[in-house]
Protein backbone atom coordinates (compact mmCIF):
# COMPACT_ATOMS: atom_id res chain seq x y z
CA UNK A 1 0.00 0.00 0.00
CA UNK A 2 1.36 3.40 -0.96
CA UNK A 3 2.34 5.73 1.86
CA UNK A 4 0.76 8.97 0.65
CA UNK A 5 0.90 10.44 4.16
CA UNK A 6 4.68 10.21 4.13
CA UNK A 7 4.89 11.73 0.67
CA UNK A 8 2.55 14.59 1.64
CA UNK A 9 4.45 15.33 4.86
CA UNK A 10 7.75 15.38 2.98
CA UNK A 11 6.35 17.65 0.28
CA UNK A 12 4.81 19.99 2.87
CA UNK A 13 8.31 20.66 4.17
CA UNK A 14 9.58 21.11 0.60
CA UNK A 15 11.95 18.17 0.97
CA UNK A 16 12.95 15.96 -1.92
CA UNK A 17 13.28 12.23 -1.44
CA UNK A 18 17.05 12.77 -1.43
CA UNK A 19 16.78 15.46 1.27
CA UNK A 20 14.81 13.14 3.53
CA UNK A 21 17.12 10.23 2.77
CA UNK A 22 20.13 12.33 3.77
CA UNK A 23 18.44 13.35 7.03
CA UNK A 24 17.72 9.77 8.07
CA UNK A 25 20.80 8.06 6.64
CA UNK A 26 19.33 5.91 3.89
CA UNK A 27 19.33 6.01 0.09
CA UNK A 28 16.82 7.96 -1.98
CA UNK A 29 15.70 4.61 -3.39
CA UNK A 30 14.73 3.48 0.12
CA UNK A 31 12.51 6.53 0.64
CA UNK A 32 10.99 5.99 -2.81
CA UNK A 33 10.30 2.32 -2.03
CA UNK A 34 8.62 3.23 1.30
CA UNK A 35 6.41 5.81 -0.42
CA UNK A 36 5.48 3.31 -3.14
CA UNK A 37 4.69 0.62 -0.58
CA UNK A 38 7.43 -1.68 -1.87
CA UNK A 39 9.46 -1.63 1.35
CA UNK A 40 8.44 -2.05 4.97
CA UNK A 41 10.88 0.04 7.05
CA UNK A 42 12.22 -0.98 10.44
CA UNK A 43 10.75 0.72 13.51
CA UNK A 44 14.03 2.62 13.94
CA UNK A 45 13.80 4.00 10.41
CA UNK A 46 10.13 4.89 10.95
CA UNK A 47 11.07 6.83 14.09
CA UNK A 48 13.91 8.63 12.29
CA UNK A 49 11.56 9.63 9.45
CA UNK A 50 8.96 10.86 11.93
CA UNK A 51 11.54 12.99 13.76
CA UNK A 52 12.83 14.43 10.47
CA UNK A 53 9.28 15.35 9.40
CA UNK A 54 8.08 16.38 12.88
CA UNK A 55 5.26 13.83 12.78
CA UNK A 56 4.17 10.94 14.98
CA UNK A 57 4.28 7.27 14.04
CA UNK A 58 0.48 7.26 13.94
CA UNK A 59 0.38 10.25 11.59
CA UNK A 60 2.69 8.65 9.04
CA UNK A 61 2.50 4.89 9.40
CA UNK A 62 -0.81 3.90 11.02
CA UNK A 63 -3.45 2.62 8.64
CA UNK A 64 -6.79 2.59 10.48
CA UNK A 65 -8.52 0.39 7.88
Amino acid sequence: MKNLKLKAARAALDLSQQDLADKVGVSRQTINAIEKGDYNPTINLCIAICKALNKTLDELFWDPS
